[in-house]
């Protein structure tokens, strides 16, 4: 075994395993690559992965820009933009893939291979990565050297093939269940647990301010779609409104039935700030409202919130619970018995400055012995109605 290559294979399975990302792994590699004399325009590392959202992730590097992430929608794999491509082709023969990129012919070479001449590439190499699990990932490298790759050039890059797999697993695993708890438990949460916080009861209290939409006319809805329509249109409306609270900078806890539970914690810049980004999240999902088809509520309210891990031993949910959440509930059902598209708190209208808000006056809240008053968010006139 070379210097060169036993040195690789060392920094690999040693100190880029244990303490690596993905994106400094595959720099790292690139660059040991380009110092052993091999002239690297490109190398791309792909993960398939098993997320709801995204079919598979992974990290580009290029000469003079370095490593940079990127991700592939779920639905891709199932367009021309995989099939037939040289990763499916590694994937399904599990075995290296080496193509001039001097002389394509089109109708007969994949379009990305097009685009990596254009770019200026000369010969390319994908190898097949394998995991302990089984499953085979693809490593890609492309030159602009004239004639391409030499034969030790091709077999050193070969030879780590196992190297890689053993660094990129650990790392790749790692960024897969980070992007997994937070499509599940949202950006917020899913750090506290990656971090550790996932006994029962580590909870702690916070301040923020938290946002509830529900549909309006759910059980006529119901009756009147079928299951697969009406699945659609809630898919819809769950979209506009995720995106909305993603956009402020909040994160999405949990869907209940037809409702979504969103939370602000209120940070150095104080409550006005999250009611501000909750109020904007309200705002711009109901800019989007005609997209879903649906009518729909939301409320705001903002103080102390329990913020962690409940639950049974065997069964645990991250969520908020507590007096203020318990409050944002009673709002909702305000709205509709109003007949308003977005209400909030007095404690919220009390920071929110100019017309954003006007007083229905007090109202009774189930569960309140006192009428409580309630206020009307006024949304941009194109949302009115």
């Amino acid at each position: 075994m070379g210097s060169t290559q036993r040195a690789i294979i060392d920094w690999l399975i040693g100190p880029a395993r244990q303490q690596a990302s993905p994106a400094v792994l595959v720099g790292g590699l690139s660059e040991r690559l380009v110092e052993a004399g091999i002239p690297l325009l490109r190398v791309r590392v792909g993960q398939a992965v098993a997320n709801p959202l995204i079919g598979a992730w992974g990290v580009i590097w290029s000469r003079g820009s370095g490593p940079d992430g990127y991700t592939v929608p779920r639905g891709m794999l199932a367009t021309d933009s995989y099939k037939g491509s040289p990763f499916e082709q590694v994937i399904l023969t599990r075995r290296s893939l080496h193509k001039s990129l001097e002389n394509l012919e089109h109708g007969t070479d994949h379009p990305v291979l097009f685009e990596l001449a254009e770019g200026g590439g000369t010969d390319y190499l994908a190898i097949p990565i394998a995991y302990g699990d089984g499953s085979l990932q693809v490593s890609a490298f492309t030159t602009d050297r004239p004639g391409g790759f030499r034969d030790a050039e091709i077999a050193l890059i070969e030879s780590l093939a196992p190297a890689i797999g053993a660094a990129l697993e650990p790392a790749a695993m790692r960024h897969s269940m980070a992007s997994l708890l937070e499509v599940y438990l949202g950006r917020g949460p899913a750090e506290r647990i990656g971090n550790g916080a996932f006994r029962r009861g580590q909870t702690t209290e916070i301040d923020a301010a938290v946002v509830i939409t529900d549909l309006r006319d759910s059980t006529g809805l119901s009756e009147r779609l079928q299951p697969d329509a009406l699945l659609e249109r809630l898919g819809v409306y769950f979209e506009v409104v995720v995106e909305a609270v993603r956009s402020q900078g909040g994160d999405v806890l949990k869907f209940v039935g037809d409702g979504v539970l969103a939370v602000f914690p209120v940070d150095a810049n104080g409550r006005q700030d999250a009611c501000r980004r909750a109020a904007g999240a309200i705002a711009s999902a109901f800019a989007n409202r005609a997209a879903t088809g649906m009518n729909f509520v939301a409320a705001l309210h903002v103080g102390p919130v329990v913020y962690g891990n409940i639950g049974s031993p065997d069964r645990l949910d991250f969520t908020v619970v507590g007096p203020t959440v318990n409050y944002l509930s009673r709002l909702e059902g305000v709205a509709k018995s109003l007949n308003r598209r977005a209400v909030c708190s007095k404690e919220v209208a009390a920071v929110l400055t100019g017309d954003t808000t006007t007083s229905r006056g007090s109202q009774t809240l189930k569960g309140f012995a006192e009428p409580q008053e309630v206020f009307e968010l006024r949304l941009p006139q194109s949302t009115a109605g």
